[in-house]
């Protein structure tokens, strides 16, 4: 007999959250325990369609499209902080509105910083932790980020065209296909930069992206903060990465282990910063043994 599969499909929805329109995607028994995933840069929740199926049989998962991202609204500059402050607010106030009280977290890329910081505001409902290619050890970042490193330390308006140059079809392309070996790049479909550009060709947030890449210095001083929790709190981890990542490379998967001992380490060789995407095969069961142990 066939398993039935339909609570995987995805669920795709619109609520009306502080005024805003916010796109989110659902899967999974709405009883069943939950995995909270805020998505990174430059994406939205679409970087979780495989993961979402493939968890479905089990367990909830919710990933929201943060303001100014996919298909949620975009408030104007003066009206939405768009620094990681202001997504981590979002974050909780995105959960209420689901009434998500315990769930595992998503840590990936910027929203490992969103993420932790909306832990560090409500531990009491973080059940378990799966982090992937998210930094938060400044002795661990990699080589590409001295490009950043030179804008904040003198912010000139040439440096600055650097960052917005990067926030452009071209510049989403190199960040999903860019590091990784050709035949590895292979595997990554087209539309994560073709289908996600014309959503981001929009001024503002064009100009909120560029802001977000600023605000990586001020969110240097939240890296002691995120370790602390860590230390505090000791969540179940489960560390899965992929180590061909100028800004993430494997030193900064293995800088969780100071503060996580008994943290699950696995890193995927050849696969770099979008290994849901490249990976899945080798990642999914990882993730599913995992859950399975840490949110019985």
């Amino acid at each position: 007999m066939q398993k039935d599969r339909s609570s995987a499909t995805a669920r795709h929805a619109t609520l009306n959250l502080d005024g805003l329109a916010i796109f989110y995607r659902e899967a999974g028994p709405r009883d069943a325990p939950v995995l909270l995933l805020p998505h990174g840069y430059p994406c939205s929740s679409y970087q979780y369609r495989k993961l979402m199926a493939g968890l479905g049989d089990r367990w909830r998962t919710v990933a929201p499209d943060f303001p100014g991202f996919g298909y949620s609204d975009t408030p104007a500059l003066d009206a939405f902080g768009y620094d990681f402050d202001a997504y981590a607010r979002f974050l909780g106030r995105f959960a209420d509105a689901l009434q998500l009280d315990r769930y595992a977290l998503w840590l990936h890329d910027y929203g490992s910083q969103i993420g932790l910081r909306h832990a560090i505001a409500h531990p009491q409902r973080i059940t378990a932790l799966i982090i992937q290619n998210g930094d938060i050890y400044e002795d661990a970042l990699g080589p590409k980020y001295q490009t950043i490193q030179a804008y904040w330390a003198a912010p000139t308006q040439a440096k600055r065209s650097t960052l917005e140059e990067a926030v452009s079809e071209h510049g989403f392309r190199d960040e999903f296909i860019g590091e990784v070996d050709e035949d590895v790049a292979a595997r990554v479909p087209p539309d994560l930069w073709k289908l996600h550009w014309p959503l981001m060709d929009h001024p503002v947030r064009r100009e909120a992206s560029v802001r977000l890449m600023e605000k990586l210095k001020d969110n240097l001083a939240w890296f002691p903060r995120y370790q602390a929790y860590l230390r505090e709190h000791r969540p179940p981890t489960l560390i899965v990465w992929g180590p061909k990542d100028g800004y993430m490379p494997e030193p900064a998967a293995r800088a969780y282990l100071r503060d996580l001992p008994d943290a699950e380490l696995h890193l995927l060789p050849d696969a770099g910063h979008w290994l849901l995407e490249t990976h899945f095969e080798h990642a999914l069961p990882r993730v599913r043994s995992f859950l399975e142990g840490a949110l019985r």
